[in-house]
């Protein structure tokens, strides 16, 4: 089960990065830090609150607590990153820490207890919580690249007005093992 449980997830982690990524592949420089108005984020904002709480909660994932000492989320919400490249850097960083902690998890640590903000959670509730939170936000992200791009947004899942069609594909194919990410995928 613990394995099952850490590869569905990872593959869960990996399609919500991808959808990130592939709102940022139809964006320029400029539209990543277009914010709707001054008490909105930006996608730059959101990328590096993600990558703030990527750093605080999956360093050293299983002995210490997730909310780090060292951690200023306050400041994550200000607009600190000012290139692409910046940009670029703390979105893989953030990631690049999160598979190294899941991939440190096995058997032998599995029901290791997890703290966040000085509260106890088993690993599955500690990785669910953040994988909900991620997804959130890439949600997020998603929504503002859609508004920018109006009538030039790419879909990134199932077109619109395109449900009955990707149906018939996908039941065509018979039942099949998969996950949910691999659905979504044409």
């Amino acid at each position: 089960m613990e394995t099952n449980y850490l590869n569905d997830v990872k593959s869960q982690f990996e399609y919500y990065k991808s959808v990130g990524e592939k709102t940022f592949n139809q964006l320029d420089e400029n539209e990543l830090f277009w914010q709707y108005n001054t008490a909105s984020n930006s996608i730059a904002v959101i990328v590096n609150h993600l990558w703030g709480n990527m750093k605080s909660r999956w360093t050293n994932f299983l002995t210490s607590d997730g909310e780090k000492e060292w951690r200023n989320r306050d400041l994550e919400f200000e607009s600190v990153i000012e290139t692409e490249e910046e940009f670029y850097k703390k979105w893989n960083d953030g990631w690049q820490c999160l598979f190294m902690a899941l991939n440190s998890i096995n058997k032998n640590n599995f029901y290791t207890t997890i703290y966040i903000r000085n509260q106890a959670h088993t690993t599955v509730d500690a990785i669910n919580r953040q994988l909900a939170h991620y997804s959130y936000h890439i949600g997020q992200i998603t929504y503002i690249g859609r508004m920018i791009k109006g009538d030039d947004w790419v879909s990134l899942t199932i077109p619109k007005g395109k449900s009955s069609e990707f149906n018939a594909t996908k039941f065509s194919k018979g039942k099949h093992d998969g996950h949910f990410s691999d659905d979504l995928k044409t």
